[in-house]
């Protein structure tokens, strides 16, 4: 699992800082987000007066902010501080802010985009370009063996599949996406510390090693029923495309699908039989503007990707980037973040040049997130 070596918030009292906004009783993530964009910063906004306050929300949520913890709320912020801070020390977990340059930029475009995320994995992945496949908890056989099919097809054209890690296509999907190159992320419904469904575990802990788990709920949050379909608007979110498989009339899915039509992300379902109760759901969302698709190459077609040989392919990479690259590594593994200071690029960037040559059979990925040049 690979973690960043630089933490954010830098100090204690900046997570608080954060911690507290969220808390805030009466300000949602809305006005959460309508504040940190005209004064910066959580301690901004707390350090703030009324009229600033009143300018950008109501007088009850003014109130609230500039109203200070008591010493109970006080005690509870340092403690679910202190609790973050020991998590995100532990290999491979991560905390992103908002502002954070590695929070995902796709995400950042959301309305209701959250403040903070825990992550667990391969943060990488997070800046991929990535397709949720999503549906039916109640699955079929047909339909599980369709959404791993797919899931797999499309994690080896490079697309990072992302789905929510529940029973049934969640969990093909996700079986598939680990099967290919472009990886695995699971959105998840609980604190980033618990493992939900039970029968899921040894999925969720396969993710965590060789994809990534990402929750904006905090630490130790049980399966509360609202918060899964509020999850799947950061489904939708990362992504630049849904593929629904199966869904009956009244799925979650659907929330997933409409979701993404709101923010701007392509919607694609696949068809079934008539009198199948799975398949009523991705018949209304093809008559309501879907894009009906039967197989991986038909959505790697409308996303003007590559659809030839697509388990092999192998994309064309830049000589003298290659050479850079595996000068850079030499004999012995090298880990990404190394690699990123070594080139002078950003961690990101460089992160989809690596996969390019994974793909291109120049490196190989190890666990820990370290690379290794493959000699001809």
């Amino acid at each position: 699992m690979q973690a960043t070596e630089t933490p954010t918030p830098a100090t204690a009292p900046a997570l608080i800082a954060w911690l507290r906004l969220e808390r805030t009783e009466g300000v949602g993530l809305l006005s959460a987000h309508r504040l940190l964009d005209k004064l910066g910063s959580p301690q901004a906004i707390f350090d703030a007066s009324r009229q600033q306050l009143l300018a950008l929300v109501k007088p009850e949520q003014a109130d609230a902010l500039l109203r200070p913890p008591s010493p109970a709320e006080a005690d509870a912020l340092i403690a679910q501080a202190d609790a973050v801070l020991a998590w995100r020390e532990q290999p491979g977990n991560l905390f992103l802010t908002h502002d954070h340059p590695g929070y995902p930029a796709r995400l950042r475009e959301i309305a209701a985009a959250p403040l903070m995320l825990y992550v667990k994995g391969r943060a990488e992945l997070l800046a991929r370009r990535s397709v949720a496949v999503v549906g039916s908890r109640n699955a079929s056989v047909q339909g599980m063996l369709d959404a791993e099919r797919m899931a797999h097809a499309l994690s080896d054209a490079g697309l990072t599949i992302v789905s929510g890690l529940a029973l049934g296509i969640d969990a093909a999907a996700h079986a598939g996406g680990l099967c290919g190159a472009g990886g695995t992320l699971a959105v998840i419904g609980t604190g980033a510390d618990r493992i939900y469904p039970a029968s899921n575990g040894h999925l969720a802990r396969r993710i965590a090693d060789e994809g990534c788990i990402v929750s904006e709920y905090a630490l130790g949050t049980p399966p509360l029923r609202d918060n899964f379909p509020r999850r799947n608007r950061v489904i939708s979110g990362l992504v630049c495309g849904v593929l629904v498989v199966e869904a009956a009339a009244k799925s979650g899915s659907l929330i997933t699908a409409r979701l993404a039509i709101s923010q701007g992300r392509d919607v694609y379902a696949m068809p079934g039989s008539v009198h199948a109760a799975l398949a009523k759901g991705c018949h209304r969302l093809i008559r309501e503007g879907a894009k009906l698709v039967e197989t991986a190459a038909d959505v790697l077609e409308d996303l003007q990707m590559a659809t030839d040989g697509m388990a092999g392919a192998r994309p064309a990479v830049d000589d003298s980037f290659v050479d850079r690259v595996l000068d850079a590594i030499g004999e012995h593994p090298a880990r990404a973040d190394t690699l990123a200071v070594m080139l002078g690029q950003s961690a990101a960037e460089l992160q989809g040049q690596l996969l390019a040559l994974e793909l291109a059979g120049l490196l190989e990925r190890l666990p820990g997130g370290m690379f290794q040049r493959l000699r001809s």
